[in-house]
């Protein structure tokens, strides 16, 4: 398996900015859940802020299917399938979640960035995984670039909460 060895220095870096930006996630959530919750709160995290923890665990999941010494392209491919289109799936749940919470009210941006993209990347991960058993080299670029995009969907999606929290939603109650 020459293609994915080609490839392992790209996801030691990937996986491992996924691992670490996971725990820097539960960092910043402990420190959020100190501030006082409101109503809703709870579905908007569903909705906003446990997806992000998932696409960095795809991108680290990713990263150790492709880094794992495989005798042919059969098992990570169906691996990484699966990976993809239960991806899909749950792209699926969290825009329900988004439109079902009413703690914010999601902008054209947190469609993209909570919806779209990632419902985009999993639909790549799913599709080259696929394409990998018939096409050699080229669905490992749509592979790799399936991880970056979710790795900076959730470095993007992370930021913007932080700064929601820190900017909006400690104004509101420094102002009480």
């Amino acid at each position: 398996m020459r293609a994915f060895a080609e490839w392992e220095s790209f996801y030691v870096i990937v996986g491992s900015a996924g691992a670490v930006l996971i725990g820097l996630q539960f960092v910043v959530v402990t420190l959020v859940a100190e501030m006082p919750m409101e109503r809703d709160q709870a579905k908007a995290g569903a909705a906003f802020a446990t997806p992000t923890i998932v696409h960095f665990g795809a991108v680290l999941l990713q990263s150790a299917i492709l880094s794992a010494p495989w005798q042919d392209v059969a098992g990570p491919a169906l691996l990484l399938g699966v990976l993809g289109l239960s991806g899909i799936a749950y792209e699926i749940i969290v825009a329900r979640r988004m439109q079902s919470q009413r703690a914010y009210a999601p902008e054209l941006e947190d469609w993209w960035f909570h919806a779209l993209l990632p419902f985009a990347a999993y639909t790549v991960l799913a599709g080259s995984a696929y394409a990998a058993r018939f096409h050699g080299r080229e669905p490992l670029f749509l592979l790799g670039g399936a991880a970056l995009l979710l790795l900076f969907i959730g470095i993007h999606n992370a930021w913007d909460a932080v700064t929601y929290h820190v900017f909006v939603k400690r104004g509101q109650t420094a102002g009480k």
